[in-house]
């Protein structure tokens, strides 16, 4: 972590830095099973929709990074946050259930983090 974002004020509920590692790594397992299923489904509703919210969520889920440490913008970074909220199991469930399922546990985990960007912003200002 740089030293900026290590002078920050926490949020109460702040999980240890070496938590995130391990969380994202699985995290991102569950998306990519997630993303095989839906593509292996017989009956893909909304495909090309569905793709376009993806290529966004994705875009968005990396360019948080981006935002809040290189940037050091906790704003910029909580409003690219709210997008990954909105976009997150977005016609999955028509596809699959299972890949619907499979992103349970990241939309528990992006809820959590909105709530802990929305505490960097707001202890921060």
């Amino acid at each position: 972590m740089n030293s900026w974002y290590e002078g920050l004020t926490r949020p109460p509920l702040t999980p240890p830095n070496w938590v995130f590692g391990p969380v994202w790594a699985a995290l991102y397992i569950m998306i990519a099973v997630s993303i095989v299923l839906y593509f292996r489904a017989p009956s893909k509703p909304y495909q090309v929709i569905t793709i376009i919210v993806l290529v966004v969520h994705l875009v968005t889920n990396f360019a948080w990074t981006s935002l809040f440490f290189g940037m050091q913008s906790p704003l910029l970074a909580l409003l690219d946050i709210i997008v990954l909220d909105v976009t997150l199991v977005v016609l999955f469930w028509k596809a699959s259930v299972a890949s619907a399922v499979l992103l349970v546990p990241y939309l528990c985990w992006v809820s959590f983090a909105t709530y802990l960007n929305a505490g960097y912003y707001l202890l921060n200002k």
